[in-house]
């Protein structure tokens, strides 16, 4: 960058979307940023939290030096010390306890996705012997992306390049998560010709766009998709002809689905069983058509099986790998980033794996994570056995895990605790060692999200003496002997990665993307990525390994239905929502996104909130078994008035250490479980759906 004005083209990485970003440099410093109206990602536009890029790099607040804990655990007492007394300190707890209780004792815990960065962790965990990896899948994306897979064999896309007939947005608001979908689902419905149904209980801003909005009771998803099925089956709406030839097991599907009826799961799904039907018969008669799903799916007990059924549902009305339906890819050629070469798990000793943290469950075979509920029961009660020492790369598991009062004490316990991140968080206050990390504009990578599309990420700054994920997991490969199976550079590691596609980094670099294609019917050549073949309505692979072959609905614990002795104390249905200037708990200390939420706020209908005396912006209480968190009133007239809708991630940098960032006043993981059941394929615990209360504070 010896120029004095240029402009370096590069990908955001504050969320896992990967827009393309256009960086103006001056002097050497990144003065500006922008969307690249070349990405096909994003074509130009960026979200709140792109366009506030260079007040993460920039921040007053960012963590610049190494720091050892100088005090009790929690106080905030540090000590600056160099990257080697840092690194040499990790890798030497690590040593020990591998030393005396064996690799096992040791868990690496990941936080939101950050697609390479992760890979490098896991292949270091692997390299080590520990078979304890505490990742966030299960709550983020995998119920759904190994539904698809072993439903359908691949994970298919909307295709909005031909506008479908009908587009169901399901427990997702793009409008607050997913900026690039937003704007093309817009687009499509500027159209005219496309139907649009919404099934969420908050009132998001497609629901004004909706031709039917269904507000379905929190957590009864799944037995709302098995009434839909049951409808498309029984009035003869589903494509027979790709049923026929293309899936296995629709006469058992059809036997399994007559007890959900629309007037059977109308208690249960607060939809009306003649909305239920016009929903169905929308959604089948008008093709093609696509379904959005977004991560309120996967946050209960039924998370994979609900992601099985509206799987089904794209498979039977014959929406998969059709032109504005549900979009195939080819795969591009990379090493890719959750694979079993890069991730070198066959280094892991079998007899390790067998001794994960969960290994009792039983899970999906494909899951290669442990459940963090369970790592923190470990830590606790040393079951199966005792936990030493905790890595923690970009988490922050004190606001971002289940029964948080639990983590507060697990986090506590721990001999040895090493945080990596960006800020000081309520996490990493509880740390003996915290590394700073370099944001996403100090570091050379690839960002690919998914199997469609790979952009480049390009180094324009550093701040303070701030390192890489990749940096940071080579050099303590080094320090405990495992060298060689890391690079001895990050830009080596990105060729790695390269060279299925035939190039290097640099020569990507000048390139900058790599794109896939859409393949339309690929199934009438290749079949489908399935053992038969065929889209598995049935899964006999399921049958197999000991789940359920069909999906089966389950209640969830602490319902009116579950446990109708709790609703006199607790007569509210409690979910969740993220709003839009954050990622998950990351950015209340920026500025210009603090601006557009100020404070954590739940959504109270009007006429409830009159009831309960209480006014717009009140503080006001919401309470489970577990405790009671403060957050701010925001009375709405549209959502169904036995529902409470609160805002997740919330903790208070400006506060300081004294109570730990306020940590425990709004953080809705206050009020969530830990405990089974979870969902049996995956190990989802319920995090919507719960009995609750709220009054004024």
């Amino acid at each position: 960058m010896d120029k004095k004005d240029e402009v370096v083209k590069s990908t955001c990485g504050l969320c896992f979307l990967g827009c393309g970003i256009r960086i103006h440099i001056r002097d050497g410093q990144p003065i500006k940023i922008e969307g690249d109206p070349e990405s096909p990602v994003n074509r130009g536009t960026l979200c709140v939290k792109g366009l506030a890029s260079l007040e993460y790099l920039q921040h007053p607040d960012r963590l610049r030096h190494p720091l050892k804990r100088a005090g009790e655990r929690g106080q905030g007492q540090w000590q600056r010390i160099s990257w080697d007394e840092a690194l040499d300190t990790i890798a030497g707890e690590m040593a020990k306890a591998k030393k005396d209780f064996g690799p096992e004792s040791v868990v690496m815990v990941m936080g939101y996705a950050k697609g390479f960065q992760n890979t490098w962790l896991h292949r270091l965990a692997n390299v080590f012997g520990t078979p304890n990896v505490a990742g966030m899948g299960h709550l983020c994306t995998q119920p759904r992306s190994f539904a698809s897979k072993l439903t359908l064999g691949f994970s298919p896309t909307p295709d909005f390049d031909h506008p479908p007939g009908c587009v169901v947005i399901w427990g997702v608001n793009s409008a607050e998560t997913n900026h690039p979908l937003s704007q093309k689902m817009l687009n499509v419905l500027r159209k005219g010709t496309t139907k649009l149904i919404v099934i969420d209980p908050k009132d998001i801003d497609l629901t004004k766009k909706a031709d039917q909005w269904l507000r379905v009771r929190p957590g009864s998803d799944l037995a709302l998709a098995l009434g839909m099925i049951h409808v498309i089956i029984n009035e003869g709406l589903y494509d027979k002809a790709f049923v026929d030839k293309w899936t296995s097991g629709f006469e058992a599907l059809r036997e399994h689905v007559q007890n959900f009826s629309p007037e059977k799961v109308e208690p249960t799904t607060w939809i009306e069983a003649k909305a239920l039907r016009d929903a169905a018969r929308v959604y089948s008669q008008n093709r093609p058509a696509c379904i959005l799903w977004g991560n309120a799916i996967d946050h209960n007990l039924n998370s994979f099986q609900t992601a099985r059924a509206i799987s089904i549902l794209r498979a039977i009305t014959g929406n998969l790998g059709v032109p504005g339906g549900e979009a195939e890819w080819a795969t591009l050629p990379l090493a890719w980033w959750a694979s079993p070469d890069l991730e070198l798990r066959d280094r892991l000793p079998k007899e390790n794996w067998r001794k994960r943290v969960g290994a009792d469950l039983k899970l999906l075979p494909m899951f290669h994570y442990i459940l963090p509920q369970r790592m923190i029961k470990a830590i606790l009660e040393g079951d199966p056995y005792p936990i030493q020492t905790v890595f923690v790369q970009g988490c922050n598991s004190l606001v971002t895990y289940s029964h948080a009062q639990e983590t507060y004490r697990a986090l506590k316990k721990l001999r040895f605790l090493a945080v990596a991140d960006l800020f000081m968080t309520p996490t990493a206050a509880l740390a003996d060692i915290v590394l700073p990390v370099g944001s996403y504009l100090e570091f050379d990578s690839l960002v690919a999200p998914t199997n469609v599309i790979a952009q480049v990420q390009q180094r324009v700054a550093q701040v303070g003496e701030c390192k890489s994920d990749y940096e940071i997991m080579s050099e303590l490969a080094r320090r405990l002997e495992l060298g060689e199976h890391f690079w001895d550079t990050t830009e080596q590691a990105l060729d790695a990665i390269l060279k299925p596609a035939g190039l290097t980094f640099e020569e990507f670099r000048q390139i900058g993307i790599l794109s896939s294609s859409k393949q339309y019917r690929r199934y009438e050549q290749n079949g489908f990525g399935t053992p038969s073949g065929k889209v598995e309505l049935y899964s006999s692979q399921l049958k197999e390994w000991g789940f359920d072959p069909l999906p089966v609905y389950h209640e969830l614990p602490e319902t009116p239905y579950s446990d109708p002795a709790l609703v006199h104390d607790y007569p509210l249905i409690l979910t969740s929502y993220k709003s839009a200037p954050f990622q998950h708990s990351g950015g209340r200390q920026i500025s210009t996104l603090r601006r557009r939420r100020l404070d954590p706020t739940v959504e109270i209908q009007s006429e409830l909130a009159r009831r309960l005396g209480i006014a717009e912006g009140d503080w006001v209480y919401i309470e489970t078994r577990r405790g009671r968190i403060k957050q701010k009133a925001s009375l709405v007239s549209g959502i169904d008035p036995r529902v409470v809708i609160a805002d997740y991630g919330w903790w208070f940098p400006e506060r300081g250490v004294d109570d730990i960032y306020g940590w425990a006043e709004s953080n809705i993981n206050l009020l969530t479980d830990d405990s089974p059941p979870y969902n049996r394929e995956i190990g989802s615990p319920t995090l919507r759906g719960i009995l609750c209360k709220v009054y004024r504070a």
